[in-house]
């Protein structure tokens, strides 16, 4: 917990993933195009465990989905074949229909590397964005950062 938006405590959504053979190039270490895949990955466990709202169901049966339009990458130390990297996930702004993330990656407290993507939610028909809708929003709320952006 952090101190979020408006002096609240807001939440970090975390979660763990090892580091695999299928992750690294011939070093041993994390190939860093793998660790898009891990970002990708957190967004969708974000999705399911930390909002309750199944990011399959989302694209597969209602018909939006969450593309990321931008992302920044910083990559502060190796991974290796084996580390398990705690991820981290917080939004820094929930706009009307977007929102910026930080997706930080751990190994025993050492930072590894941090994603900045921003994610907007659209149509998957028309593929055009659209306004969240309020309990995915409400939910999103809850891990606004204290040190959000301005909206």
């Amino acid at each position: 917990m952090q101190t979020g938006h408006g002096g609240r405590m807001s939440e970090i959504f975390q979660h763990q993933i090892k580091v695999l053979f299928q992750h690294c190039d011939p070093a041993g270490i994390v190939f860093y195009p793998r660790y898009f895949e891990m970002v990708n990955q957190t967004v969708e466990e974000w999705h399911d465990a930390g909002l309750g709202h199944s990011f399959a169901q989302m694209h597969m049966e209602s018909g939006y989905g969450v593309p990321t339009v931008s992302i920044g990458a910083e990559f502060t130390a190796p991974s290796k074949m084996g580390d398990v990297l705690t991820w981290s996930l917080s939004v820094l702004r929930l706009g009307r229909t977007s929102a910026h993330l930080r997706i930080t990656a751990r190994c025993g407290g050492d930072l590894r590397m941090t994603a900045t993507p921003v994610l907007v939610y659209v149509h998957m028909e028309s593929g055009r964005p659209v306004p969240w809708s309020d309990p995915l929003r409400a939910e999103m709320k809850r891990y606004l950062s204290g040190d959000a952006l301005p909206g």
